[in-house]
């Protein structure tokens, strides 16, 4: 055996970097917007980008400066004008660049603000190609120009403007790649902001956005059905929440935090949803269950607390466990500490008890004011009673059978990270990459399985194509070994937050037997699972449909034009594969296509779409509307298929 030698690299004083503000959001842009993209998906940074300058604005209004905000998008360029305060004229350039400067530290001056860390427009700045600011105060103004974060030019002028900012960016080509904003992705945040505040008025392209009831214009607006009764509006100091049921499947709650959209929840949805719960039970005396009580709940939470904690730059979670949290100061301004030395922290009451004790009385006070609603609830809350009973029964049953038959270890390949022995050293990134691959057949899942990351990739083996769910009753559903099976491996039997996996991602064949798997897993998340889409976890592996090769280079292909562009590239001596099975590529080739650079498309439903409808088109009767739309968007497989060269 041939002596392997160790190769030390040097690690000396020369070892040691630092990497300037800039340069350091610039090679780490997921630490301070959570992801690039090119703006197909609304979590992807530009809408970021905009959102940390929109939130300096909303900050604004919010401690009682400007009632007006104005967003202008022309193309790739953004601009934000608002009428507050205007930034401190000799600060202009050290708040839009250095990290940690900025005046949102403590309470002082903004109170119950969304950015408090000093470094929302920095990372603005380094990752546009151009950004602009100018502050305009009492007949001055103070300007600076910038490029990816560096400083091209500043200076201060006599200005007739009116108090406030104006902030100009175009976000960086070399870090976004071609990028476009979609229009009604801005539109939809640029709604929740006027939600949010009431008597601010927000003009995007020209077109005026204002709110004069705050929450219950966002669900009515977004209700895709019919309520069983009218919302339920309740108004407090720092929170607001609106309810209703409906008959869809699952729970549609939208949480705001400050104005920031919480899209993953966190302390303050967990606390509305227990104390909804709560509050039915006590008022009906009777024990009902959660889930019960919750199925089929609409609606919206948002309130205010002083510094949040989000979980990530992006802030799409609450981690704040109190309204407010803060070290104590002595009277000459340095921190009190206690006897053991460590800092006095002044805690206000914690966001659960908040919650709880407004939602218990504020709804027992509504539901004795207006009792023609209260019959109304209970019927909804036994007839989900009946029915999870009855499928509970039928799901039991088929899983005893299935765990005797040893079907559910045949079926799903699990990963280490739900193996507590064998856990990998950073599962909160684990926890975050953690994937299940839900395929067809024994060669597409025998490939994945065999190139997969173990650590964070599970695989789950259809066998054939599942039921319609959109024509099947619950109970059929319910006794269909597949997806019974599915509903284990996901662990949301009994509570979507007993997910154990972040991303579902249904990968199936290029043909026509893979595309309709793929839309039938689709409906019965859809129908019965709709949080778990709403809430980003659902996407689709896409898989290039070609191989186009020579002697030096191979190229994978996804679509008909990069096909024709790889051979025009590689010219001569050009061979062309089409793949229509996952199994048909060699596991050498697939561990590329699930590995770092994997291409998902995240399957979207917004508020506002409705299921049935959305279910009634893809998968209910075949209408002239459906064939219409199957015309205009089929590609024949001629198109498809190889060419000779």
């Amino acid at each position: 055996m041939a002596e392997i030698k160790k190769i030390d690299a040097i690690y000396d004083d020369d070892s040691i970097k630092h990497l300037e503000d800039t340069e350091h959001i610039r090679r780490r842009p997921g630490m301070y917007i959570g992801r690039l993209g090119n703006g197909d998906n609304q979590g992807d940074g530009i809408y970021v980008l905009l959102k940390e300058i929109v939130d300096n604005s909303i900050d604004e209004f919010s401690a009682g400066h400007g009632k007006q905000i104005r967003i202008t998008i022309e193309g790739q360029e953004v601009t934000v004008r608002d009428f507050g305060r205007g930034i401190p004229l000799n600060s202009v350039v050290d708040a839009t660049s250095k990290l940690n400067t900025g005046g949102k530290f403590d309470d002082t001056v903004f109170k119950k603000s969304v950015g408090l860390n000093g470094v929302g427009t920095k990372a603005v700045n380094a990752l546009s190609s151009s950004f602009y600011v100018e502050s305009f105060r009492d007949g001055e103004s103070s300007f600076a120009l910038f490029s990816r974060g560096e400083l091209q030019d500043s200076g201060k002028n006599p200005t007739s403007e009116r108090n406030g900012t104006l902030v100009r960016f175009t976000p960086d080509v070399e870090m976004f790649g071609k990028f476009a904003f979609n229009m009604d992705f801005v539109e939809t945040m640029v709604k929740n902001w006027s939600y949010l505040k009431k008597g601010l008025t927000l003009v995007l392209n020209g077109t005026p956005y204002k709110s004069e009831n705050g929450l219950l214009d966002l669900v009515n607006e977004n209700m895709s059905e019919t309520p069983l009764y009218p919302l339920i509006h309740l108004e407090g100091e720092d929170i607001e929440v609106v309810l209703t049921h409906g008959n869809s499947y699952g729970e549609n709650i939208t949480s705001f935090v400050n104005g920031q959209n919480t899209r993953d929840g966190g302390t303050h949805l967990a606390a509305y949803r227990e104390a909804i719960a709560k509050t039915f039970k006590e008022f009906y005396k009777k024990n009902y269950a959660p889930e019960d009580i919750r199925q089929g709940v609409v609606g919206a939470i948002a309130i205010q607390i002083q510094e949040p904690n989000f979980e990530g730059q992006t802030k799409t979670k609450l981690g704040s466990t109190y309204m407010w949290e803060k070290q104590v100061k002595n009277s000459d301004g340095g921190i009190k500490r206690g006897e053991d030395g460590s800092a006095v922290i002044d805690r206000g009451p914690s966001i659960r008890s908040f919650v709880n004790d407004f939602i218990g009385k504020a709804l027992n006070d509504y539901l004795h004011m207006h009792t023609d609603i209260v019959p109304v609830i209970e019927e909804k809350i036994k007839a989900s009673q009946q029915e999870r009973e009855e499928i509970s029964g039928i799901q039991k049953k088929t899983r005893e059978r299935n765990r005797k038959a040893n079907v559910y270890n045949r079926k799903l390949r699990d990963c280490r990270y739900h193996f507590s022995d064998r856990l990998p050293k950073n599962k909160e990134e684990e926890a975050e990459r953690s994937s299940i691959f839900i395929t067809e057949g024994d060669s597409a899942s025998g490939t994945i399985t065999k190139v997969r990351n173990a650590n964070n990739q599970a695989v789950f083996s259809l066998r054939g194509k599942p039921i319609n769910c959109y024509k099947e009753s619950r109970k059929k559903v319910a006794e269909n070994e597949e997806l019974n099976l599915l509903i284990s491996a996901l662990g949301v039997e009994d509570d979507l937050d007993n997910l154990r996996y972040n991303n579902i991602i249904v990968a199936t064949d290029a043909d026509d037997d893979g595309m309709h798997i793929r839309m039938l897993v689709l409906t019965f998340f859809m129908k019965y699972y709709p949080d778990l889409i709403r809430r980003g976890h659902v996407h689709i592996l896409q898989t290039p449909l070609f191989r186009v090769r020579n002697k030096k280079e191979t190229r994978y292909c996804y679509s008909v034009e990069e096909k024709e562009e790889a051979v025009k590239k590689l010219k001569t001596g050009v061979e062309i594969t089409r793949f229509k099975g996952l199994g048909e590529i060699s596991s050498n080739e697939f561990v590329d296509f699930i590995g770092e650079n994997m291409k998902l498309d995240l399957v979207k439903l917004s508020d506002e779409e409705s299921i049935t409808d959305i279910m009634e088109f893809y998968m209910g009767d075949n209408t002239i509307q459906r064939q219409n739309f199957i015309r205009q968007n089929l590609r024949s497989e001629e198109e498809l298929e190889d060419v000779n060269i």
